[in-house]
């Protein structure tokens, strides 16, 4: 073999082992990416809201199903809901959370409470059931139309929450403002004791009814709702499309008459990040047991009705669930 054949087979085993060697890092890559996709959970949280709330009540049981069904420690814990809610899974605090359907739509566009703060590392797991905005007050108050609100201590809800959205909105479309009330920064509990005790004249409370908090109140004095016309709940929804006309029944808190209202939905969340396959397995978790559960709303927790008005992505795990037949 001459000079000139040595150097091109030299040339030519140098580039193979040069392909080779960029091979192995792409394969060694593909490991650490597979590693990563295959993240052990040792313990998952699940955010709630208020210890009054629906959240709370319903949060814990769903908690102890996705623990027996996953094997993973779950545990539900107190929030400031909604909004707050949001924002701990984006900063990893927490994996999953209870949210409002308003609000999740609002974190994922950087609107309203989020102002210009987009968060899309969160997907919806599913649609759980109506949450009824109510407006709570005494029936000896003499408070019994929005109107009546003017200058009066309401309040609107704990920061953080999709409550003063809520509120809010329902102000603007009977003509008002938080301008035109004295608001107050109350959770449900804090606001149905302060009803009680005569320090604010009335609350806004988003919640599955009937509200524990509520019952609470009307344990010892008699609760009014202030209903929301079909023509105001109209306008409502023409603006605001993620609200539905409700209907609070007859007999809830003692209330002789169904009270008309509107409602936004309550779904469960996750981060982005948690692996497809434990996605699938929380979210099968959650519909295959919601008839096990003892809370009145598990009643309303359905595969079929689970991504009705769901305004942000689905994690493709929660989405594998659902396409299932």
């Amino acid at each position: 073999m001459n000079k000139r054949s040595i150097r091109i087979l030299a040339l030519v085993s140098m580039i193979a082992l040069l392909v080779l060697s960029a091979c192995g890092k792409d394969d060694a890559d593909k490991g650490t990416d597979s590693a990563d996709s295959k993240k052990e959970y040792d313990y998952l949280s699940v955010l709630t809201g208020g210890t009054q709330g629906t959240y709370y009540a319903l949060g814990g049981a769903l908690a102890d199903i996705i623990g027996k069904e996953t094997g993973i420690n779950t545990t539900a814990e107190v929030s400031q809901a909604s909004a707050a809610n949001m924002t701990a899974l984006k900063d990893g605090s927490a994996e999953i959370a209870f949210v409002q359907t308003d609000i999740a739509y609002y974190a994922s566009k950087g609107e309203m409470m989020f102002n210009g703060e987009v968060i899309d590392s969160v997907s919806a797991i599913g649609a759980l059931y109506p949450e009824t905005v109510q407006l709570v007050t005494l029936e000896k108050s003499g408070i019994k139309t929005f109107e009546d609100l003017k200058g009066k201590k309401v309040s609107v809800g704990a920061p953080g929450s999709g409550t003063y959205a809520n509120a809010e909105q329902l102000l603007e479309i009977h003509g008002l403002t938080m301008d035109d009330i004295q608001p107050q920064d109350l959770d449900f509990g804090e606001s149905t004791d302060s009803i009680q005790a005569g320090q604010i004249d009335a609350a806004f409370i988003t919640a599955g009814t009937p509200t524990a908090a509520v019952e609470a109140l009307n344990a010892n004095a008699k609760v009014f709702v202030v209903p929301v016309t079909d023509e105001k709940a109209d306008e409502l929804i023409a603006k605001y499309q993620y609200y539905a006309k409700e209907v609070i029944p007859a007999g809830t808190y003692g209330i002789a008459e169904e009270t008309p209202t509107v409602s936004v939905g309550a779904m469960l969340v996750i981060q982005n990040d948690v692996p497809e396959d434990l996605a699938y397995k929380i979210t099968k978790a959650i519909y295959d047991n919601a008839g096990k559960l003892t809370h009145p709303k598990g009643a309303l927790i359905k595969k079929e009705t689970g991504l009705d008005g769901i305004g942000i992505p689905v994690h493709p795990g929660a989405q594998k669930y659902f396409d299932e037949k």
